[in-house]
């Protein structure tokens, strides 16, 4: 069913681009050598349309990220109540054992309780030692007894709790099953419209990415926010920065984070971790839970989280420029900063 409906989406796609791709009328697929060049207005729509598929196949990466992430805690979560519980009932079974013995040695002595025996010593120093052996006994017995409690409890808890994180693990699981399908869709359906566009019209589609990324990068620079910005990398931003600077040309891969292929997140996550600072996954919680920097405070080293949503990010590198992980079919690369719409910044190491 998932697959299906898949080619329905895609396909209902590929004829919407058909559309764009000649006012009027939908050309046939770029193998018909007899099909009319596409306008540059056309191929712009395209362009539109194209981007708005990777943007939501990049906010749905991000929610699959995140549910990954939870999963793999909640599996150790439950690893880790499993050694607690297979300890409480290795020492279940010493107590159990130990109450046991108790009661046999009570047997032995002819079921008669140690008071009354007690009761039956021949002199002071006999009663006097057998005083402090009734007692110690009764110590042990009641300390028995609270333990064999506490375990008993300890042990209902963890199999309440490991039920618990077993529902939590399975809903994630579930989440992140939808979110995989959700991306897979996104960029079949991205890459359905791509595949529509003869090489060169593919080629004239990169320039006008790169076209736009200009332009915008222009505005933003305009604006003077450069003359604001002097502040230099902390010696942790530094590494981050060597780091993810060395992984460019590498892959775009979505969920990626290493060491051959990256996704954004991927990158500045595994980045700041080479630098000595865990941080979280996803550019969403790292929008969430990192602290802010006003951007003409940004200094290298900080992250520039992009869209309304936070669904993408770029580590800011200096002279106005990020390296990032764009988007599938693209490379690690080193591109303006105000190339898309910023949404903030924060700083891993303040």
């Amino acid at each position: 069913m998932g697959r299906q409906r898949l080619i329905v989406t895609a396909t209902a796609l590929v004829c919407a681009a058909g559309s764009l791709l000649a006012p009027g009328a939908a050309y046939a697929s770029s193998a018909d050598p007899d099909r009319p060049p596409i306008s540059a207005a056309a191929l712009e729509e395209v362009r539109a349309e194209i981007e708005a598929l990777y943007h939501e196949a990049g906010t749905a990466t991000d929610a699959y990220n995140a549910a990954r992430e939870k999963t793999g805690k909640q599996s150790r979560e439950i690893d880790r109540i499993g050694r607690r519980t297979a300890e409480a009932e290795r020492r279940m079974e010493l107590l159990e054992w130990q109450a046991g013995a108790m009661a046999r040695a009570q047997y032995r002595n002819g079921g008669i309780p140690d008071s009354a025996r007690l009761l039956l010593t021949d002199g002071p120093a006999d009663f006097l030692h057998g005083a402090d052996t009734v007692r110690k006994g009764q110590q042990a017995q009641q300390g028995l007894i609270k333990s064999l409690k506490k375990t008993r409890s300890e042990l209902a808890a963890y199999a309440e709790s490991a039920s618990e994180r077993w529902r939590e693990l399975r809903a994630q699981q579930k989440k992140k099953a939808a979110a995989r399908e959700d991306v897979e869709a996104k960029i079949e359906a991205a890459e359905e419209l791509e595949s529509e566009l003869a090489a060169e019209e593919r080629e004239q589609l990169r320039k006008l990415e790169e076209e736009a990324a200009r332009e915008a990068q222009a505005k933003w620079l305009d604006s003077g926010v450069l003359d604001e910005i002097d502040a230099k990398a902390s010696a942790r931003g530094k590494k981050a920065i060597e780091y993810a600077t060395a992984q460019l040309g590498k892959d775009y891969e979505w969920g990626a984070e290493g060491p051959l292929t990256y996704d954004c997140s991927g990158l500045t996550s595994k980045a700041w971790a080479a630098a000595g600072r865990t941080i979280p996954r996803t550019s969403q919680e790292q929008w969430k839970r990192l602290p802010r920097v006003e951007i003409q405070d940004m200094r290298p080293g900080d992250l520039i989280i992009y869209h309304s949503d936070a669904s993408h990010v770029g580590m800011y590198v200096g002279d106005g420029a990020i390296v990032h992980a764009p988007r599938p079919g693209r490379q690690i690369t080193v591109t303006g900063a105000g190339s898309m719409r910023i949404l903030g910044v924060v700083r891993p190491d303040r």
